[in-house]
């Protein structure tokens, strides 16, 4: 048997360079953190161009990972809720589970170094999106309920022959994708900052916000996690990233909104309702049943008071266009978004807070599953991923790991060029992704010819 091509170097554990003196168990979890107790981590990694070794100096990769280590250590005082691992108290009779954080518990977050003999073009260069790039993640197919045993943060450098990888894995009941992305940010500032310690510009701000009357206690109607964890196994997919250039996507927006009679409808809708209509067409799907399309939605600046950007936790909830197969099919790109647009438009401050009254009445744990008429949407091109930098300059391309993933899934990232550009990493069985590649409405919008 061959050996396997990323191979583990060393892992270690990183604490807090010092305790916070606000740092008291228990942290609490809200409604929204809880319901995502049964789906996987959050899985996304940058690739970045090795450091040449020159005589005069030392080996910079040993370098990065002292320095990136030492720079872990520092941000985590302020977001010392990765370092922890969640706890629970249970009883059976009546049933009741509570799941909370334990800041001191745990031995930190960890810290892996691999390596991989792959080069920079043998993961950018191939069609499909190689397999291998799964295994520059750790926490592979856990489940956030995972983190009473598994660390809640874990980082893993994989150095390649030409090439760094630095792929975070974060535990999406403690995190969603703004604050994830807030950390990641954070960790690079701390990296590039030249005091010993610097703090960061933007500090997270921890204390879970509940509605009156809704915390911060969660007792879900359980007595074992075997009653609401469920485990998925994705079929074989192909992974795609899809470039949509800035100028192709001012075509779309300037097209669905001529097509609607509007104004209002965002260059994300229009790129959105594009993949909607492309996927669900390449699927060859009955006309009569009802299709979707899912979107997260950050609901820190729907609440009223809205809550910072900085807010530390998950906000999220789905929001959801619907349409007949037929329907969607049969209208244009502009009637698509238009769905897209008024399932944004109707999402406010009471929708919030009744999602929250109703989930308390009656908890629901989110689990992920295939459903032929749906398509999910993930991730935001606004997330600064690429401001992140490491001593290696701009990173060469964003990748995840196998979380959260099935047929279906459309991850939306900037493009490497900014200015409004889009990179959309496509998930799909074999046989829609085929039909999908030969759909000429989708290719026309990807290379600017609507």
């Amino acid at each position: 048997m061959n050996p396997p091509i990323v191979q583990t170097i060393s892992e270690c554990y990183i604490k807090p360079q010092y305790p916070a003196e606000e740092v008291k168990p228990p942290f609490h979890l809200a409604s929204w953190d809880i319901a995502m107790l049964s789906v996987h981590y959050i899985q996304k990694g940058l690739l970045f161009i090795k450091p040449q070794i020159t005589s005069d100096q030392e080996n910079p990769v040993e370098s990065l990972l002292n320095r990136l280590k030492d720079s872990l250590s520092l941000t985590l005082v302020h977001f010392y809720p990765l370092a922890g691992r969640f706890a629970t108290v249970k009883q059976e009779n009546p049933p009741s589970y509570y799941v909370y954080i334990d800041c001191n518990s745990g031995p930190g977050a960890k810290f892996i170094y691999a390596t991989a003999d792959l080069t920079i073009a043998d993961i950018l260069l191939p069609v499909d999106v190689p397999v291998v790039v799964q295994s520059f993640f750790d926490h592979d197919r856990v489940v956030n309920h995972d983190g009473h045993s598994m660390s809640l943060l874990s980082i893993q450098v994989t150095e390649l022959i030409d090439g760094i990888f630095i792929g975070v894995s974060a535990n999406h009941v403690v995190v969603d994708g703004t604050s994830y992305w807030h950390f990641f940010n954070c960790l690079s500032n701390t990296f590039r900052a030249q005091e010993k310690n610097p703090g960061i510009p933007r500090p997270p701000v921890l204390k879970r916000w509940f509605p009156d009357g809704h915390g911060p206690m969660h007792n879900l109607p359980f007595s074992h996690h075997d009653q609401f964890i469920r485990r998925f196994e994705a079929p074989p997919l192909r992974e795609r990233i899809f470039h949509f250039s800035s100028e192709s996507i001012a075509k779309l927006k300037e097209k669905a909104n001529s097509e609607s009679k509007s104004s209002k409808i965002s260059s994300f809708q229009s790129v959105s309702a594009l993949v909607w209509r492309c996927v669900i067409r390449a699927r060859r799907l009955p006309r009569d049943p009802e299709t979707t399309c899912t979107m997260a939605a950050n609901n820190r600046s729907r609440i009223n008071p809205p809550l910072p950007n900085e807010y530390f936790g998950n906000t999220g909830l789905k929001l959801t266009g619907r349409a007949t197969v037929g329907k969607l099919l049969d209208q244009g790109l502009g009637w698509a978004a238009w769905r897209l647009h008024e399932a944004r438009e109707s999402h406010s401050d009471a929708a919030v807070r009744e999602w929250v009254e109703k989930w308390t009445e009656n908890p629901v744990i989110y689990t992920r599953g295939h459903n032929p008429y749906a398509l999910v949407l993930g991730s935001s091109p606004r997330f600064r991923m690429y401001e992140n930098e490491f001593g290696m300059g701009k990173a060469v391309a964003i990748r995840s790991g196998y979380g959260n993933k099935f047929d279906g899934t459309v991850m939306f990232y900037p493009g490497y060029e900014g200015g409004g550009s889009m990179d959309l990493e496509v998930n799909l069985s074999p046989e829609t992704m085929a039909a999908l590649e030969s759909d000429s409405e989708f290719m026309d919008g990807l290379n600017g010819y609507c």
